[in-house]
């Protein structure tokens, strides 16, 4: 055996492992692609909040038609021979502006909804709920019972309004809590039901 041949034998016989594993792999390319998996849950939480949002309005909607059930024969009696104090709007104006309104509190509902779950977001939501009903019996207790007691009626009518406005402004400061834009929301249907409030003592005051 030559020198030269004892020098590249050992060289000759190193395994090809080694070889190999000195060399950097080369990164796989990752998939950016969003799985199923990954897309369901966003979807479904957006279908839900669509749905959360129509049930609100539903349910609005729903308080506003049956207080204009029951007050209808009301409003086309006692209160159009009622006298009124001049700064009563026309008819025509309370429709649209209620429309509107009932929109407003439920978007506004809709987006404390939207919260975490907490104990403000519960007591917000608990408070919305007391004075949507208040909102519902009043309408029937200002024309129902103005119809059947008179004045009498339209006083027990002016309590309700009032209980309904100090429970707006609780929603209000409850909606802060946890949402300033939904308290915001609320604000020209805490200004309308002052109005209204001021309709209602000068009609019971007037009235006959």
């Amino acid at each position: 055996m030559t020198a030269t041949q004892s020098m590249e034998g050992p060289r000759q016989g190193l395994p090809s492992a080694n070889r190999s594993s000195a060399m950097p792999a080369t990164p796989r390319p990752m998939d950016s692609r969003p799985t199923a998996s990954s897309t369901a849950v966003p979807e479904r939480s957006a279908a839900r909040s669509a749905l959360a949002l129509v049930l609100l309005l539903v349910i609005a909607s729903g308080a506003a038609a049956l207080g204009s059930v029951l007050s209808a024969p009301g409003i086309a009696g006692w209160y159009a021979e009622t006298p009124k104090p001049m700064w009563t709007p026309p008819d025509a104006v309370f429709a649209p502006v209620w429309t509107v309104l009932y929109a407003l509190m439920s978007v506004a509902a809709w987006l404390v909804w939207r919260r975490p779950d907490s104990l403000a977001r519960t007591r917000a939501l608990r408070v919305y709920a007391v004075q949507l009903g208040l909102n519902a019996v009043w309408s029937p207790a200002f024309f129902g019972l103005g119809a059947l007691l008179g004045a009498p009626g339209a006083w027990v009518a002016l309590v309700v309004i009032v209980v309904l406005d100090f429970a707006i402004l609780a929603t209000m400061i409850r909606f802060g809590d946890v949402s300033r834009l939904a308290a915001t929301l609320l604000v020209p249907y805490w200004v309308w039901a002052l109005f209204a409030t001021t309709l209602n003592a000068a009609i019971a005051v007037l009235a006959r």
